[in-house]
């Protein structure tokens, strides 16, 4: 099995475009491995470390890419299926970042409050789950891993890998998890695929900013949608159909989500639209993904069980 590596660190992927050469091809129907570091580029191994060292944007969430995979071509579709994500390291770093965070002042919302201290926690992994503070008398913490980060090249742009959007990117969605697939549209030819910002778990919204980064091996299984063209993420599990939409304000994360679940249940499942919109007021779940991004991300899932019978 091809195990895909992190570059050095000069030629990591900062960006999502079409303007890096790739570090790899895969073939459509390939299983393989790809490694990725956290999105402090492993830098963070003590609660002492002064943040503004590490953190100099826009060098921050490097992602494993671009993965060039063979016979993606513009208006087809990448099918991501996420088999495992091992965790490669015992233990997980968070921390508070001084002017980042869902409630506080940043560069997108100004206020003239002083910025947040820093703070550096290393969780430690055990077989229980993971401790987010071993002074804190609360239970361990599941272990869900996931992917922050994953997406593909848009046409022209060189999109941050801080950023979500059309392509995917930094969705901060927990269901990019393993034993779903992740659909993801394909504008540029061999689509270059992008994967990193490992996640121990994640509470939804990723309010301070920061999960328990990890570096991760994870085991992924490409294939291809031909002739069909996404205009936005969307994921499928056991359950449900999501739709992901990314902007600023987060009601429209949710419109772009939505339209797009809604006609995904029209186009493939057999629902008159606005039956399906009516619907979905009744039965869809929401999770808010992430509240702290360039753009704020929102999945919109339908749960399986009430599709149409074929």
């Amino acid at each position: 099995m091809q195990h895909i590596m992190p570059p050095p660190t000069e030629q990591l992927a900062w960006v999502m475009g079409p303007y890096q050469a790739p570090i790899a091809t895969v073939e459509a129907g390939e299983t393989f491995q790809v490694s990725t570091l956290d999105a402090f580029a492993n830098k963070i191994d003590s609660p002492d470390i002064d943040l503004a060292t590490v953190i100099q944007l826009p060098y921050v969430n490097p992602c494993t890419g671009p993965i060039y995979v063979e016979g993606a071509e513009p208006g087809d579709t990448l099918a991501v299926r996420v088999d495992d994500i091992k965790l490669t390291r015992d233990y997980a770093v968070s921390c508070i970042i001084p002017e980042f965070g869902g409630l506080c002042g940043t560069v997108y919302t100004r206020v003239l409050n002083e910025p947040l201290e820093q703070r550096i926690l290393l969780h430690p992994l055990t077989d229980e789950g993971m401790i987010h503070d071993p002074n804190l008398d609360i239970p361990a913490i599941p272990i869900e891993p996931f992917y922050g980060t994953i997406g593909t090249s848009p046409a022209t742009e060189a999109i941050s890998t801080l950023s979500p959007g059309f392509h995917g990117g930094n969705m901060d969605a927990a269901d990019v998890r393993p034993g779903n697939t992740i659909f993801l549209p394909v504008a540029v030819e061999g689509a270059l695929l992008f994967v990193g910002d490992g996640h121990v778990t994640q509470g939804d919204g990723e309010v301070c900013g920061v999960a328990p980064e990890i570096p991760t091996t994870g085991t992924l299984t490409v294939d291809l949608i031909k002739g069909q063209r996404l205009e936005t993420p969307r994921i499928e599990d056991d359950e449900y159909i999501m739709s992901v939409g990314s902007a600023r304000p987060m009601e429209d994360a949710a419109r772009i989500a939505f339209y797009d679940l809604i006609g995904w249940l029209e186009a493939d499942y057999g629902f008159e639209r606005i039956a399906a919109y009516q619907l979905c007021s009744q039965v869809a779940r929401v999770r808010v993904a992430n509240m702290v991004d360039v753009l704020y991300s929102i999945v919109a899932k339908f749960p399986k069980r009430y599709l149409l019978e074929a």
